[in-house]
Parts: structure tokens; C-alpha cells; sequence
């Protein structure tokens, strides 16, 4: 296997966390498939989390079980935020991964998530001393952390722990200046800091695959053959010191999609960069709320409500007007129960959201919108 460390090739990668459904359960047989064709194409490199339910499991039986290991990277995650707070739970997680995903080491392993509310917890569980003991004995190839703060904080953590092998940041063209998620600082204190990168995010949590019309107007009079999702990870990828850039593939068609720009990958060119811009330009005034759907918030919420769900419901009335179909899908998202109107305000989704929303104020926001 060859290292990506030093080399400015970007790379796409498979991030195994909003993977096909057959039902309640993943569609393995569909991964499989998409699997086969990543590897085709020549890529290797795949991303799945302890947290991720049901990714580990995919993971060896769509992919270890049936390629050498040598052929292909397999990164996985650390949560000392969404464990039971004890030190022994947290450390556990490491050797469960292992068991689930049958991989016997990690290229890349990752403390994940880390903010504000998380990062003093990995300190308390000596869990930057404990991934390096496991990098000594060969489990581990290569550390890093996922981080979803801003840069003062970033720069802070990599001069505490110069060992560090790489940062995964989220990085968009969205969020590329957006306050909220620092994305171009983020990215100069880690290049400061000597490190390589993994994009996570690129396309927003799918956001940016079908973005306002305004938006999807300037890529299609550019370049009609190329989808919307191509330009957000074409984007991170013409970034210098990339590893490789996340995609959380859910289908078979968007599998083809990222490959056949990125199989021969070209940078932006400066005309393409003109018209980041302009979209740049457009979302800043979009009063869209920016959530990637990736259900933290949902697993401790005591009133079980949907959020990603009903904020995607809402934001075809922000972010294109669509009222009627708002109000169709908030009625599917919460038929069951879950309705915004229900949130106490606990605050359990604002701690653990990496995009840390004003959540509640938006659940307010969606029940007055969309609810009878």
C-alpha cells in the first residue's frame, strides 16, 4: 500500500456512513457492488466511525472479508462523547472496532468529533497516550483527529500534539468562509502545522449535490455533463496537501457519479474558480438552515425527535420556497411522532452538533412553519 503522506494527489474516498437500505437494515449487496467498482477504479482508501450503526460490520463483510488487506485503507473513529463516561468504555471501542470490522490493524485511526464540549474528555482519558501505544504495536498506522471548532482551538491541539499524522476537517465551498464552520482558517492552521488532510463533508451532507437554482444555473450553463455534487468535491480536491476527499456514497449512481470526474481527476480551472464564487456569493444569503444529517442529535434526543429530517423539510421552503412540499415532508418525517412542538429544550442535540446550530431555536422555528 502506498503512503499519501507527502504527495499532493487527491484522492477520493468512500465514507461508509450513509450507506444503502434494504428496509431497516443496509442493502450489503448494493455495497458490495459499490465497493467493487471503487476498487476498480483504483481508489482505496475508506472511512467508517465506532459510532457509525451498522458501518463497522459493513465494512469487513463488503470489503475486508473479500480483498487483501494490503489493497485497500481502512480509517475508523474513537467517541469518547457518545460512550458511557468511563475511561475503560471509551478505550474499549478500539478493540471493539477491530472485532467488528475484522481488519486486524487501521491505516488511519481517528479521535473523532473533537470541539469545545469533547476535546478536555480525550485528555481526561489518556486517550492520545493510548492510540500511540497502539501505533507502537503496529495497530495503527497513521493518528489523526476529526475536528468541528475553530481555529484557535485547532492550533491548539496540534502544537499539544505535534505526533499527530493528519487532521480531518470539513471543507467545502459553502462553508469555505462561513463563520460558523471556519473552513478555509481551519484548513491554514493545519497546513501551518505541516499536516495532511482528509475532507469530510464536501458535499454538505448532499447539500451541495442539489443546491438553490441560482446556484445550479451557473454549473449547469458551464458545464451541463457535470453534476452539482462534482463541483463541491472538486472543489476540496484541488486543495493542496489533501489525502484524500470523503464522499458518503448512498447508492450506486452516485458511486458512477464521483468516479468519472475523479478517476481522472483535473483541478479547477480559474474560469470554474470564478464560479465558486458566485455560488459562494449566493449561499451567503441563503437563509437555509445548514445541517448535514448526521444524526448525532437524534441518538440521545428524550422526545425522539427527527431533526435533520424535519430541518431538511424546512429548508424547501427557506431555501426554495417549496412550501407544499415542506409541509409534505415534515408530515412523513413526524407521522410517527417526533413533532418539532415537542422539544423541551434539553440542549442535548446543541452539545454533541458539530455544526453547533441553534437547534432548538430552529425546531421553534419549523413547528411554527410547518405544524397545523
Amino acid at each position: 500500500m502506498s503512503d499519501y503522506f507527502g504527495k499532493e494527489t487527491p484522492k477520493l474516498g468512500f465514507g461508509l456512513m450513509r450507506l444503502p437500505k434494504k428496509g431497516l437494515h443496509t442493502d450489503i449487496e448494493q455495497v458490495k457492488h459499490m465497493v467493487d467498482l471503487f476498487m476498480e477504479a483504483g481508489f482505496t482508501y475508506f472511512d467508517t466511525a465506532y459510532v457509525y450503526l451498522g458501518s463497522e460490520a459493513a465494512a469487513r463483510k463488503a470489503l475486508v472479508e473479500r480483498y487483501p488487506r494490503d489493497s485497500f485503507t481502512l480509517a475508523t473513529k474513537l467517541n469518547a462523547l457518545m460512550t458511557a463516561p468511563t475511561e475503560k468504555a471509551a478505550k474499549k471501542q478500539f478493540y471493539t472496532s477491530l472485532e467488528r470490522t475484522g481488519a486486524g490493524y487501521f491505516d488511519y485511526y481517528l479521535l473523532h468529533a473533537l470541539m469545545e464540549v469533547s476535546y478536555k474528555r480525550y485528555d481526561k482519558y489518556h486517550l492520545w497516550e493510548f492510540v500511540n501505544e497502539q501505533k507502537a504495536k503496529g495497530l495503527i498506522r497513521h493518528i489523526g483527529f476529526s475536528f468541528h471548532a475553530g481555529p484557535q482551538l485547532l492550533d491548539q491541539l496540534l502544537t499539544e500534539h505535534p505526533e499527530v499524522d493528519f487532521v480531518q476537517l470539513q471543507i467545502n465551498y459553502a462553508d469555505w468562509e462561513n463563520p460558523g464552520v471556519t473552513a478555509r482558517a481551519n484548513y491554514e492552521v493545519a497546513r501551518k502545522h505541516g499536516k495532511s488532510i482528509v475532507v469530510m463533508e464536501p458535499v454538505k451532507g448532499g447539500k451541495l449535490a442539489d443546491p438553490p437554482a441560482k446556484v445550479k444555473k451557473l454549473f449547469e450553463e458551464y458545464r451541463p455533463d457535470m453534476s452539482c455534487a462534482s463541483w463541491a468535491i472538486r472543489f476540496a480536491a484541488s486543495l493542496d496537501g489533501i489525502i484524500t476527499v470523503l464522499s458518503g456514497m448512498s447508492n450506486t449512481a452516485q458511486m458512477e457519479d464521483n468516479l468519472s470526474y475523479m478517476k481522472q481527476f483535473q483541478p479547477l480551472n480559474g474560469e470554474e474558480q470564478k464560479i465558486i464564487r458566485e455560488a459562494q456569493k449566493i449561499l451567503g444569503k441563503s437563509s437555509a438552515i445548514p445541517c448535514t444529517s448526521c444524526h448525532y442529535c437524534t441518538e440521545g434526543c428524550p422526545k425522539k425527535i427527527p431533526i435533520p429530517e424535519i430541518f431538511s423539510a424546512m429548508n424547501k421552503q427557506l431555501g426554495n420556497g417549496q412550501m407544499a412540499e415542506a409541509v409534505s415532508d415534515y408530515r412523513k418525517a413526524t407521522g410517527s411522532g417526533g413533532r418539532a412542538s415537542e422539544c423541551i429544550n434539553c440542549g442535548q442535540c446543541e452539545q454533541v452538533c458539530p455544526q453547533r446550530l441553534k437547534v432548538t431555536d430552529y425546531l421553534k422555528q419549523c413547528a411554527e412553519k410547518l405544524e397545523d
